[in-house]
């Protein structure tokens, strides 16, 4: 797919548009007070495969802990913060890798331009986060659909900063709303130079949210649209990291860990396969080697899906042929198929290991 080429910034020593890898992110939702809290929540976060975090400051009693959190972290920290602008101020001094204001909420421009002056002095971008629910008046006001009030909102004010001499910008323009967010990022693409980042805001929960973010991000991502994404989700924020990476999978866009493919099961099938994918499935979570792993029930596909796989196995009556780079290895018992195709994973894993 043909992709969309923004001007480049740097978050941290990890590059955003200009043709860079789409970048996963995601945002703590522990009490930016405790550092340590914080800081172990990025930690897992980084070993799930997210490359940016954004940290929360809602009052200036958060700005010591943010600090130390800038100081440890392994990731680049950006700096949310609404309605008071001297707290974006003070967490760019403070270490943000990068800051993210809504100038919808962030008061007059003047504060604005406070905020700007303060990320080009420390060399650092900022994000402009345009979000339905936090448009400034004279936008949640106008008489227009929604996707164009966020858009004009967010070109407005895109013009602004740039007319300061301010480019290291990267764009967001968010809503609840599929539809919404996906027509804001269409014509978005088409009216700003900058890197965009993608989400659907207030998603939902683990379930729903995952499937609206990757109804959106997914339309988003194949025409080339986007830079760098976050699924909000009401859930651990691990999860996010999880669901974006299998997003950016599907499109073939990044992967970092395996792909399973299993069939649907039907009355074709001969063995518990449910269990034996949930199985699979849970013990490839250990593993950090993009392979394609097949667990297929019966005869219909099973044995093609199973060839075009890096290991596989195609299920009969209670057993199981099990398939390494297209060719049979062993026919084993339903009860050993997990462990037999493991066995074949885990020498792929240590060649591709002896070869790096």
């Amino acid at each position: 797919m043909a992709s969309r080429v923004s001007r480049q910034v740097l978050v941290g020593n990890v590059p955003i548009g200009g043709g860079a890898p789409v970048v996963v992110q995601s945002m703590t939702n522990t009490d930016t007070r405790d550092a340590a809290a914080t800081l172990a929540q990025i930690q897992r976060l980084a070993d799930a495969g997210c490359e940016i975090v954004r940290v929360a400051i809602p009052r200036s009693d958060a700005l010591d802990g943010f600090a130390a959190v800038c100081e440890s972290s392994p990731l680049p920290v950006v700096a949310d913060v609404h309605f008071d602008h001297r707290l974006a101020i003070a967490a760019i001094a403070r270490g943000a890798a990068k800051v993210r204001i809504n100038p919808g909420n962030i008061g007059s421009l003047d504060r604005v331009d406070a905020v700007v002056d303060a990320a080009a002095s420390a060399g650092i971008p900022l994000r402009i986060g345009v979000n339905a629910g936090s448009l400034a008046p004279e936008y949640r006001d106008a008489d227009w659909p929604l996707e164009e009030k966020l858009v004009a909102s967010a070109v407005a004010f895109c013009e602004h900063v740039a007319s300061r001499g301010f480019e290291d910008i990267v764009v967001s323009a968010k809503a609840s709303s599929v539809l919404a967010t996906v027509a804001a990022y269409r014509r978005l693409a088409q009216e700003v130079p900058y890197p965009l980042h993608l989400g659907v805001t207030e998603a939902g929960t683990a379930f729903s949210g995952t499937v609206k973010s990757a109804v959106g991000l997914g339309i988003l991502l194949e025409e080339g649209i986007g830079d760098t994404i976050r699924v909000s989700l009401t859930a651990d924020p691990v999860e996010e990291v999880a669901v974006a990476w299998e997003i950016l999978a599907s499109l073939d866009l990044r992967r970092r860990t395996p792909e399973l493919v299993s069939c649907p099961t039907c009355g074709r099938c001969e063995v518990d396969l449910v269990r034996i994918a949930s199985e699979v499935e849970r013990r490839l979570r250990s593993i950090q080697v993009p392979l394609k792993v097949a667990v297929m029930g019966c005869v219909v596909n099973g044995p093609g899906e199973a060839r075009e796989a890096d290991v596989g196995v195609a299920a009969g009556r209670g057993v199981g042929l099990v398939f390494r780079r297209g060719e049979p290895v062993r026919k084993v018992g339903e009860n050993e198929i997990v462990d037999a195709l493991f066995a074949e994973i885990d020498t792929i894993v240590r060649e591709r290991a002896a070869h790096e």
